[in-house]
């Protein structure tokens, strides 16, 4: 496993996704997936499943110091008190006494930011929350974040993959050493029909999902977090590191259409693109 190193931290560049595997199934997928030598896994209070991944963390035998972990805190649970309680909740279910990254799961303009980021960083303060983010933020929400209020933001989460433009949010992580985590990043199974993708799945001997992966690690601050569930799709998302894209492949995926935004729920903001 390789690392993207943000504001001095290392974050592995391919992490597991774990929205939807719950229950004893998805229990024993985070926990292989642990064994196959995954280091980042990413959960949330919505997804329920905390509790599994907390599990599968003590079966897997990992020191938990080797483990990048990310929960998310739901838009409608951003009020200063119900962010603590719901964060003092989440570490409960994960058994561990601190995440590593916590997030705004998506942005609530009926709640005070600023009180939601002093819950924030009182968790961070005491050493409950390592670093702090966000995720679905726009490039002028993020901007008000950073910049008018000076938040001390480690990461944006958002959806990212060959057929979404993020390239101005791309260019602002960049010059802000902020993590860009791709989720959703191999387009809900899309990519796996894309000719161009698989065209260059044949050139390289690798699936169009490696070739996407490759191609969104390759980005600066990109970290991505393609959720899967069987072995073999576990080992295949790891299994990126033994070729690089030419330049021409990897612009000829940039030029891909990138007007296809699948998670889009009646909450969300107003996207930059």
């Amino acid at each position: 496993m390789q690392f993207k190193t943000i504001q001095g931290v290392e974050v592995p560049e391919i992490g597991l996704g774990t929205n939807r595997l719950i229950g004893r199934e998805g229990e024993n997928a985070i926990k292989l997936a642990l064994n196959l030598g995954y280091r980042h896994i990413d959960t949330a209070q919505s997804y329920k499943n905390e509790r599994e991944v907390g599990e599968a963390m003590k079966r897997s035998h990992v020191d938990r110091e080797e483990i990048f972990l990310t929960t998310k805190i739901w838009h409608t649970h951003l009020e200063k008190e119900n962010v603590l309680k719901v964060a003092e909740n989440s570490l409960r279910e994960l058994d561990t006494p601190y995440v590593d990254l916590l997030l705004i799961h998506w942005p609530n303009p009926d709640v005070d930011i600023e009180k939601t980021l002093e819950a924030f960083l009182s968790l961070r303060d005491q050493g409950k929350a390592l670093n702090i983010g966000v995720a679905n933020f726009p490039l002028k929400m993020l901007k008000e974040l950073n910049e008018e209020l000076a938040a001390p933001i480690f990461c944006n989460q958002v959806e990212y993959h060959p057929f979404l433009s993020q390239f101005d949010l791309l260019d602002y992580t960049a010059e802000h050493d902020l993590l860009f985590t791709a989720y959703s990043p191999l387009a809900q199974a899309k990519v796996m029909e894309e000719p161009l993708l698989k065209e260059l799945g044949e050139k390289y001997r690798k699936s169009p999902a490696q070739i996407t992966l490759r191609w969104l690690i390759e980005q600066e601050q990109v970290v991505a977090i393609p959720k899967a569930s069987s072995e073999e799709h576990l080992r295949e998302n790891i299994d990126v590191y033994d070729f690089a894209l030419e330049d021409d492949d990897f612009y000829a995926i940039d030029d891909l259409d990138k007007s296809t935004r699948l998670i889009d729920p009646d909450f969300a903001p107003e996207w930059d693109n």
